[in-house]
């Protein structure tokens, strides 16, 4: 334990995971993607129609970065206890996206072992910076086109640099295939009872242009521009947003996220306390939490030599 950490019994206490929790989270987030749908669908012909429209287009934006973040939460094992309902729980929420919660877990977990390591999967997304303001300015905007979709998926092949032996690497195979089976069999069903329109508009355009730069934008605060890639109280980065942006940065108090990587046993639902604990001990001091004007300033920054 580190220095100034949780004690056992605080951890263990954190990291018990709450059913009831875990599925009011997964109901939030189907509803609010619904109505956001639904606004869309019941407004047509209103004047107003195209605003309620573009509105929709970005609160299923948020909607699929809480599932993302979602099936992040079953790729720990956090969602349920039993631990096929975890994962069925994490097929249904990531199968929407077009990924395989269980191919996602392979890699993921790499990351987690090997932070800022040659072998680090994350390291073409998050290293390197500051890069100076347009070069993530123009990754931004090649994601909001969609031009980098396909190589984005491809992070989650589920074949991870370094790792000769990956157990589950067959059900990830399988889960990859039978989410493929899903979603062409959805957008069959979209095409037979006419609303494909809708499904390309309101859920499929999101997933592969704004989703894509949220998901950069949020991988780059968490870990980009920092000091020290030796610790995770440097390494990871806890931010602080303004409270309307919240729900679609860093939804499901995902921000805190060095307090994951310490305790990544401890489920989103109890990230804010282990983070008070943590602060009021002193272990945070010095770490990498900032606010959303600091971290913005050293991502845009110009390219320096040595630390940020």
């Amino acid at each position: 334990m580190t220095s100034g950490g949780l004690t056992p019994e605080e951890l263990r206490a954190l990291s018990r995971i709450s059913p009831w929790r875990s599925t009011l989270s997964i109901a939030q987030t189907a509803l609010f993607a619904s109505a956001c749908i639904a606004a869309a669908v019941v407004t047509r012909g209103h004047a107003w129609h195209a605003l309620v429209v573009a509105a929709a287009i970005v609160g299923v934006t948020g909607a699929q970065h809480q599932l993302a973040v979602l099936a992040h939460e079953a790729a720990h094992f956090r969602t349920y206890q039993t631990r096929w309902l975890n994962d069925v729980a994490g097929f249904l929420v990531a199968a929407p996206l077009g990924l395989s919660m269980r191919t996602y877990r392979l890699v993921h977990n790499v990351h987690h072992h090997h932070l800022y390591e040659p072998t680090d999967p994350d390291l073409a997304l998050m290293a390197g910076y500051p890069r100076g303001r347009w070069y993530l300015v123009r990754k931004l905007a090649k994601d909001l086109l969609g031009i980098t979709t396909l190589k984005n998926y491809s992070y989650f092949r589920g074949r991870p640099q370094g790792e000769r032996r990956v157990e589950g690497r067959a059900a990830a195979a399988l889960e990859r295939r039978l989410v493929l089976a899903c979603n062409v069999a959805f957008l069959a069903l979209s095409i037979y009872f006419g609303f494909w329109r809708w499904y390309l508009l309101l859920w499929l355009l999101p997933a592969v242009t704004l989703l894509q730069a949220i998901l950069r934008l949020r991988a780059v605060m968490e870990h980009g521009a920092v000091d020290d890639t030796s610790t995770p109280l440097k390494a990871a980065r806890t931010n602080f947003v303004p409270l309307p942006l919240y729900w679609i940065l860093f939804p499901h108090d995902v921000h805190y996220h060095i307090e994951h990587h310490l305790y990544p046993s401890i489920p989103h639902y109890r990230l804010a306390e282990c983070h008070r604990i943590l602060r009021a001990r002193g272990l945070l001091d010095g770490a990498e939490v900032r606010t959303m004007p600091e971290v913005m300033r050293r991502i845009f920054a110009d390219p320096v030599y040595g630390p940020v």
